[in-house]
């Protein structure tokens, strides 16, 4: 007796629509190494994200007889998911480059932007505080658990917003673009938080020396400054380092907060 295994034509759909809007996450998603890795581990990863998310995959429409729908309304469908999924991945690039921007700020002003090594990411030359807050980022991503934030982004992006997506995509994108448009402030909000305190005392460390030259022109400070102000600022910046994970807590807390609504229209 033989046994025949029938898989649905609606079933493979709607992997299809899941797995482009996973595809669109991952792609934007800055995760410290990732890019680098292998084809095949992201192509495998992206599978197992869409199998886990297998209860809220979504429905295609199907047409009045109950067909399935043409293929150029399948492909238009895909395409909005793929692009519906860049938008969340590009809200959780915000809340990481925030991150990147206080290193960067104070690379620059610390004197840091002279010491380079390579992304991991890109492969290129960048300043050695950026790779490390890049790491700090990603690391933190995982530890206040906002990954499993992103799962659960998605899983509520398929049961709420995919029916205005697939049957009125031009509004609903419209609207997901401009909220999530909006986010891009947070990076410098959440950029200048970190980056505040260790400026403060770099402007002060300038006055300091402005006044010790003005008091004693004999005295050359030029090449002494440099080096107390980065030994000062990596310091400080140590010593202000645990109040990044609340920080950076409450900036992904908005960030998500917002995206929920986003999804929820």
């Amino acid at each position: 007796m033989h046994a025949e295994l029938t898989f649905p034509v609606a079933t493979l759909l709607g992997f299809l629509l899941a797995l482009a809007r996973v595809s669109g996450v991952l792609v934007l998603v800055p995760l410290p190494g990732f890019s680098a890795g292998a084809d095949a581990g992201r192509v495998v990863l992206a599978l197992a994200l869409t199998l886990a998310l297998f209860p809220a995959w979504p429905a295609p429409a199907l047409t009045a007889d109950g067909q399935i729908p043409a293929v150029g309304r399948m492909i238009g469908s895909i395409v909005l998911e793929t692009f519906f999924g860049m938008i969340i991945g590009l809200a959780v690039a915000f809340l990481l480059e925030g991150v990147q921007l206080a290193a960067q700020t104070l690379g620059l002003q610390a004197g840091y932007s002279y010491a380079s090594t390579v992304d991991p990411n890109t492969q290129a030359d960048t300043t050695t505080l950026q790779v490390m807050a890049q790491l700090l980022a990603g690391t933190l991503f995982f530890a206040v658990g906002f990954d499993r934030q992103v799962l659960g982004a998605l899983a509520d992006s398929f049961s709420a917003s995919s029916p205005p997506l697939l049957e009125q995509g031009g509004p609903a994108l419209r609207t997901a673009v401009e909220s999530i448009a909006g986010l891009g402030a947070a990076i410098f909000t959440t950029g200048l938080r970190l980056a505040l305190p260790v400026l403060a005392l770099l402007v002060m460390l300038d006055v300091a020396f402005a006044v010790l030259g003005r008091l004693h022109a004999q005295l050359q400070l030029l090449s002494l400054s440099f080096a107390v102000k980065m030994l000062v600022s990596l310091g400080f910046l140590a010593a202000v380092l645990g109040v990044y994970p609340a920080i950076f807590e409450r900036s992904g807390v908005g960030t998500f907060s917002l995206l929920q609504r986003v999804l929820k229209r």
